[in-house]
């Protein structure tokens, strides 16, 4: 009974003793390397094969299972081009959620058309009403250059009076200004009415059922402003 005690013992410490040298070995086994190389041969090695580091490289199991992938080592030119891919797709990721966001609150902000064009005319509106006193002061001043010029013609061939001269001068800076002014208020208007209609557009597809940032990107032109034309001066 003891000898049979004993012998039993003896397998138990045997088999444990087994099972830790196959678990370290399996630890310090991470796979079988394998790849092809350049010239067509087949390579295996215990651990990466530096005649494949341009090539993938299977990590097999045991049983010959690939475990994994090993993708080709990148020199600094290739790791600096997939960063700039990657960072390229990112940029374009953001973009699209941006314009998932803008079209969601687009749609939000302006269920139907109504509501769009009652922002459009509110929008034009503060924009017509500058147009209309920058006018009526164009008008103004130039009710009020008429006797200057008037009086002006009692000099000709003759230099102005000082004051005359600086009334004249003072009313052609302010015709120019306001004119300018003028324009740049209608180009204003165009802008305002290129910015709706490029949303009307957008909207009508989004409220047809387009998905939300599918439509593009919408763009406008921007008028450029008005030049202030020269003063012309008098002696």
């Amino acid at each position: 009974m003891t000898t049979t005690k004993a012998i039993g013992r003896t397998i138990a410490l045997f088999a444990a003793g087994a099972g830790v040298l196959f678990g370290a070995h399996a630890a310090g086994n991470p796979g079988i390397y394998s790849c092809v190389d350049a010239s067509g041969k087949k390579l295996t090695s215990d651990r990466p094969i530096a005649e494949c580091q341009a090539r993938d490289q299977r990590v097999l199991n045991p049983d010959g299972s690939v475990k994994r992938i090993l993708p080709p080592t990148l020199t600094a030119e290739e790791r600096a081009d997939q960063e700039e891919r990657e960072r390229q797709e990112a940029t374009a990721r953001a973009a699209r959620n941006d314009a998932i966001r803008r079209d969601r609150n687009l749609v939000q902000r302006y269920p139907n058309e109504a509501a769009h064009n009652k922002a459009r005319e509110k929008a034009l509106d503060d924009v017509r009403n500058s147009v209309r006193l920058s006018e009526q002061r164009v008008s103004l001043l130039t009710a009020e250059r008429k006797p200057l010029l008037d009086e002006a013609e009692f000099y000709v061939g003759k230099p102005l009076p000082g004051k005359l001269k600086s009334a004249l001068d003072a009313n052609d800076a302010a015709l120019a200004a306001q004119r300018a002014l003028v324009q740049n208020q209608q180009q204003e208007v165009v802008r305002i009415n290129a910015i709706y209609d490029a949303e009307l557009a957008r909207l009508k597809k989004l409220w047809a059922g387009a998905p939300a940032g599918s439509v593009g990107t919408p763009s406008v032109a921007m008028p450029a402003p008005a030049p202030v034309p020269a003063r012309v001066g008098y002696k």
